[in-house]
């Protein structure tokens, strides 16, 4: 029985996600909240060596193969991280989840988003965020934000992205009660005030 609250950061490289649910989890902490700040891929243990090939293996990857690799490190993640810590009545704060899959390797590598949501349901056991908020930017700013120092999924240009950034939109149109967007253009303090806003909601 889950006593937690399950909250995903979604968005582009670049948007501000990471900046903003490290201010959310401080905020939670001085009210006295049990926080969990956790990241897909590349949770502890295993999620560690899963990220790394992800992110810097220079060798040729199939579409296919990259959503099989970030769907085990999802369900490593979810077993072995999430559902322990909703068990214990903690906030988990996590950076990238199943929406991630479905606008990177489904629209952006334009896989087969019904069998990506499949697997998606087996990675999870059916576990869903209560909520998520995507931080919405636009390409060519979150690249230059990215900078010149690109990881292998933040190289793979403009034409991606903006299919990323469209299967974001597409996701939060089909789950208006789960999905909030927020414009990332704003300033950091502006934005923390609406994300807070969200949370407090729940």
């Amino acid at each position: 029985m889950r006593k937690g609250l399950f909250i995903t950061f979604e968005g582009a490289d670049g948007c501000g996600k990471t900046t903003q649910i490290e201010l959310l989890d401080k905020y939670l902490r001085e009210k006295g909240f049990d926080t969990l700040l956790t990241r897909e891929p590349g949770a502890k243990g295993l999620g560690v060596k899963l990220r790394e090939i992800l992110l810097n293996y220079d060798g040729e990857v199939s579409p296919v193969a990259e959503s099989f690799l970030f769907l085990a490190d999802r369900a490593q993640h979810v077993d072995c991280i999430i559902k322990p810590a909703l068990k214990e009545g903690k906030i988990i704060l996590c950076d990238r989840h199943t929406d991630s899959t479905v606008a990177y390797q489904g629209y952006g590598r334009n896989l087969d988003l019904d069998r990506i949501n499949y697997l998606n349901n087996i990675a999870t056991s059916g576990l869903k965020p209560d909520s998520t908020i995507v931080f919405d930017i636009d390409v060519e700013t979150s690249m230059s934000r990215v900078g010149k120092n690109k990881d292998r999924m933040e190289s793979a240009g403009v034409e991606f992205f903006n299919r990323v950034r469209e299967g974001y939109l597409e996701i939060a149109k089909k789950e208006p009660q789960r999905v909030r967007v927020i414009n990332s253009s704003d300033t950091i303090e502006n934005i923390h005030k609406k994300v807070v806003e969200l949370v407090e909601k729940l």
